[in-house]
């Protein structure tokens, strides 16, 4: 055999194993990558439907991870009790492939008016609380009897993270799934429907309006309900469903951060 044509096989065979041990290796799971701001490619694609068909604010699919998509994934990991990082880890992303898909919303038509950026409020009472725009109360009052008739219907509805439907609801997917059923549509998540009306007290508030609570260490409103009056919300519990609580409670009592008054 010609010496040159044999070390060039043999060239080509290490060419060939060398090629095979990198394709082995670039799809191996240990590969797997954390999902972060300017991240492109399938993933980025999956995360991006997965959040927008569970009800998040995903505006359009591009395959791009930007800061749209980011607030997405913070929304998700504050609804899901998942550490605040805004980027897809492992955790996140299992947890974003094994939630099951929420039914479709209306288009959102009730919006938080658009403002500076929000700053702490150093007020101690209400101290976990964002400073947020405020808009002008939008349930018509004539509407409250019924918005308070489907959230009552709902009763014993189970805690799904993500739920948006009465399979299963977290609270902020109640809340919107309840305004829906009559006509009204507002944001998804509980920090956004807190920007929604004009921020009020206890003593103040009264049925139809929203209360919202802080249930964890982060610096967000994490949890939301419907005001019914006489001292009592309804909401989707995390431990219960969906059920009516006294404001009083020692717990909710602690976690209050604020109302906001919504009815007109």
């Amino acid at each position: 055999m010609n010496y040159n044509l044999f070390s060039l096989k043999i060239k080509g065979l290490v060419v060939c194993l060398t090629l095979l041990t990198v394709l082995a290796i670039g799809t191996s799971p240990v590969s797997a990558k954390t999902l972060t701001i300017n991240s492109k490619g399938a993933e980025v694609t999956f995360v991006q439907q997965r959040l927008k068909d569970m009800g998040y604010n995903i505006k359009k699919v591009t395959g791009v991870f930007d800061n749209s998509t980011k607030r997405a994934v913070l929304a998700f990991q504050r609804d899901n009790k998942i550490k605040l990082s805004g980027m897809v880890d492992e955790k996140t992303m299992e947890a974003i492939k094994t939630l099951k898909k929420g039914a479709k919303q209306p288009e959102i038509k009730i919006e938080p008016p658009k403002g500076k950026p929000a700053t702490p409020n150093s007020t101690p009472s209400v101290s976990k609380a964002r400073v947020v725009p405020e808009s002008n109360p939008f349930l018509p009052r004539g509407k409250v009897k019924s918005i308070i008739a489907t959230a009552k219907r709902q009763i014993g509805v189970p805690y799904v993270s993500g739920g948006t439907t009465p399979k299963g609801f977290d609270c902020s997917g109640y809340v919107q799934y309840v305004f829906a059923q009559n006509g009204l549509s507002i944001p998804r998540t509980a920090d956004v429907q807190y920007e929604l009306g004009k921020k009020s007290t206890i003593s103040a508030i009264e049925a139809g309006d929203l209360v919202f609570f802080h249930t964890d260490s982060s610096s967000y409103v994490t949890h939301c309900g419907i005001y019914l009056g006489k001292g009592q919300f309804i909401h989707a519990s995390s431990s219960k469903g969906v059920r009516i609580d006294e404001l009083s409670n020692d717990y909710w009592k602690k976690a209050f951060v604020a109302a906001k008054h919504i009815v007109k």
